[in-house]
């Protein structure tokens, strides 16, 4: 595959504008409806999801048979302490069964997030069924896309070791809108291994950025009201007036960067094709 034209942001985060390629992506979303959603890779299903009503949150079936895009990472690299945003990026771009498409995006090594996203229960650790909630304003949490090893399994305990070291790789999250969240795309055994050593796994952060026409369209009309407001102040202003015009190179300069909602795909078939798949799933696992 072609590489993609890159922005570096420094060690930690990198834009890939993305041109050229086949659409859509093998990693995508596909929706039946305004409530009915799948992720599917290549020719499999990975993903069944359903909003419920009141739009209160999803309701999630996950198959197996995932994938990861992303090539093993070796011990070897792991203690080099390597460039893993660009790394990642680079793997990305050469991955056949990835989610990127033409579009722009982000790649950013992620050091924070609340208590709740790893340590809480918005780290989704049941399987295959699961419920997001969104009615406590979000919801903000991480859906593994294969069943979670246990903390003893020899893998994730060769992995525990680097994380005690400080050495782990980080894993690779997809920040996905129609979910409010993050889908764990790569290193799912390195996520249990730095858990059951009490820490939060080392993150890369893959994230769509809204396209150059949009947030330029954007940026010229904060521009033009920055033009009024410098030309015309309103009597008595003066101190709102300052506030905005200390504001306005951040907010410009935070407009490439700014994060567009996932693209989706129509489901052949629409609602039926999508409401038949549900039917099977459930009558394989009545008791789910």
């Amino acid at each position: 595959m072609g590489r993609a034209h890159r922005e570096p942001l420094g060690r930690e985060g990198v834009v890939l504008r993305v041109r050229g390629r086949a659409d859509p992506p093998p990693l995508r979303f596909e929706v039946a409806d305004a409530g009915r959603l799948l992720l599917r890779q290549g020719a499999r299903i990975l993903l069944l999801g359903r909003v419920t009503e009141g739009n209160q949150g999803v309701r999630l079936r996950r198959y197996e048979g995932y994938r990861s895009p992303l090539p093993p990472v070796r011990s070897a690299l792991m203690r080099e302490a390597g460039d893993w945003a660009h790394t990642y990026a680079r793997r990305l771009e050469e991955a056949p069964e990835g989610p990127l498409y033409e579009a722009r995006w982000h790649l950013g090594v992620r050091h924070w997030f609340p208590p709740y996203v790893w340590h809480g229960e918005d780290f989704v650790r049941e399987w295959p069924a699961c419920h997001l909630d969104w009615s406590a304003a979000g919801w903000n949490g991480v859906v593994p896309l294969r069943r979670l090893s246990p903390p003893d399994a020899a893998r994730v305990k060769a992995y525990r070791k680097h994380a005690r070291a400080g050495t782990l790789a980080p894993v690779l999250l997809w920040w996905v809108s129609c979910l409010d969240g993050w889908l764990l795309l790569d290193g799912h055994d390195r996520a249990v291994a730095a858990l059951a050593e009490g820490l939060t796994p080392p993150c890369v952060v893959l994230t769509r950025l809204s396209d150059e026409e949009d947030w330029r369209r954007e940026a010229d009309g904060i521009a033009e009201a920055y033009r009024l407001l410098v030309e015309r102040p309103a009597a008595g202003e003066e101190r709102r007036r300052q506030v905005v015009l200390r504001a306005y190179g951040d907010t410009l300069g935070g407009l490439p960067l700014q994060e567009a909602r996932t693209r989706s795909w129509p489901l052949a078939g629409g609602a039926p094709a999508w409401d038949a798949l549900a039917a099977r799933a459930v009558f394989q696992c009545p008791g789910d």
